[in-house]
């Protein structure tokens, strides 16, 4: 019975190894993507300095913060490993604050891009570093006093035994001791964020549409950021993916056994939840211009490639 115990641990462990691994590889290299396009944008004074791209590392650093806190809670999930409820409790806040912060700063750009066209003699003095900075502290704020609230409002147990009490299961946020209006609360803030997100970035299209028609508006620059708001609305179309990803896996969980459950878990945890977060690096990236050359400068680990020409190399 004891060797036939091992096996079945072994086993067990061996399966949790074989889910983790292709997940946790993928997810590492999407953050070391993620964190060289940070540091790419810290380290020229043109990305400082430029709203757009200030707002750009917002998002990116909201992203690159929500997806390694999403693959803690995913490890810990598979593993099993039970926290408290106050070291999970901020675990997950923190994961709620980056994960919101996504869509209320693709608002900020869309509305950034619409006054670039619309209003490209005011755009200097609407569209200012310091304007900007107090945009992303609004954006963060709203975020952390909207989890603070409903932790506040919605906690179904004391702040003392909150700190020493062990969770009963593994650290997620359906797993909180949350009132029984929090699910409630949740839909009606994501529907508020999403439709009034969705609505303002469609709305700056349409603008820049009616604005392109003028005669005194650049086309190609009216053209580029008519792309850019297109891309903001998939964007914020595949943040609106991780609202559904709780729900499908407590469905899925009352008609599947565990393995099956961990194989979808994992499915919906790469398509909802690392995919999206992944997309902003490598796609402005490699959009924009004046990134792409630093970007893959760093990439490459400062490495420069020099080419001989044919000639010289014949010549020798």
């Amino acid at each position: 019975m004891s060797s036939q115990t091992n096996i079945t641990t072994k086993r067990g462990l061996l399966e949790v190894v074989l889910f983790s691994v292709p997940i946790t590889v993928p997810c590492c290299v999407f953050l070391f993507i993620n964190g060289v396009m940070l540091f790419t944008l810290r380290s020229k004074t043109v990305f400082r300095d430029t709203s757009r791209y200030v707002l750009l590392f917002n998002l990116l650093f909201a992203d690159t913060v929500h997806m390694a806190l999403s693959q803690l809670l995913f490890l810990l999930s598979v593993f099993q490993i039970r926290l408290t409820y106050s070291v999970c409790g901020v675990v997950v806040m923190l994961a709620d604050i980056t994960r919101e912060i996504s869509p209320l700063t693709l608002v900020v750009m869309s509305l950034e891009r619409y006054v670039a066209v619309c209003y490209p003699l005011r755009y200097s003095t609407i569209i200012t570093i310091r304007n900007t900075a107090g945009a992303i502290i609004m954006v963060w704020s709203f975020s952390a006093l909207n989890n603070i609230a409903r932790v506040i409002l919605l906690l179904d147990i004391s702040v003392e035994d909150l700190v020493n009490l062990q969770m009963k299961d593994f650290c997620a946020k359906e797993n909180m001791l949350l009132g029984r209006y929090a699910d409630d609360y949740d839909k009606a803030y994501n529907y508020f964020v999403f439709v009034s997100s969705g609505v303002a970035v469609i709305c700056s299209y349409i603008g820049v549409i009616i604005a392109a028609r003028s005669a005194s508006t650049d086309k190609a620059s009216a053209r580029k950021a008519r792309k850019t708001l297109l891309l903001h609305l998939v964007q914020l179309g595949l943040c609106l993916l991780s609202t559904v990803h709780n729900p499908l896996i407590e469905a899925i969980a009352k008609v599947t056994d565990r393995l099956a459950m961990l194989r979808v878990r994992s499915f919906l945890y790469v398509c909802i939840i690392l995919l999206p977060r992944s997309l902003s690096a490598l796609i402005y990236g490699i959009r924009d211009h004046t990134i792409r050359p630093i970007l893959l400068y760093h990439l490459c680990c400062r490495i420069k490639l020099t080419i001989i020409p044919v000639k010289a190399k014949v010549s020798q």
